[in-house]
């Protein structure tokens, strides 16, 4: 009951006031760090394991290199008990949406640059990735960042 007063507080306010919109999903930093892919066209298939290890969280494999234009496919599985999700953006994006995300967390993600996953289920996520640099993945669900659930994209 209260995501859906949630999601209904979040649509009159977006109604309202147009500004507030997209608070919490910074759509246009995704044109720093690239668009989303298209699945009609080849790319390189790179595979990534959430779970809960004794000492925390993680993403296996937490650091991937990517060539500045090179179309990448995400193949996410989730091996752990609990949901975990995979956002990548630029690391202050994160940060902040982590920030949100803490204020409401039944937020769910309809971007394409994210996908929440659930136990023992496999997710995708097509993106091209256009410019060089350093680029930042979490899960944002409140605490798990913090137990150690991040990663890094180079991008070069």
């Amino acid at each position: 009951m209260r995501r859906y007063l949630t999601v209904a507080v979040m649509a009159l306010m977006a109604i309202t006031n147009p500004a507030m919109a997209d608070q919490g999903h910074p759509h246009d930093e995704a044109l720093v760090y690239g668009e989303p892919g298209d699945p009609s066209k080849p790319a390189r298939i790179i595979l990534v394991a959430m779970r809960e290890t004794g000492s925390g969280m993680a993403f296996v494999p937490n650091q991937i290199k990517i060539r500045a234009g090179e179309q990448v496919k995400f193949v996410i599985r989730n091996n752990g008990e609990l949901d975990h999700e995979l956002v990548f953006a630029d690391l202050a994006s994160n940060l902040k949406h982590g920030m949100e995300m803490a204020k409401n967390p039944d937020m769910e993600h309809d971007d394409p640059n994210a996908a929440r996953i659930e136990p023992k289920k496999v997710g995708e996520i097509t993106w091209k990735f256009t410019n060089a640099g350093k680029f930042d993945f979490s899960c944002l669900l409140p605490g798990h960042r913090e137990a150690g659930m991040f990663g890094t994209i180079i991008v070069q």
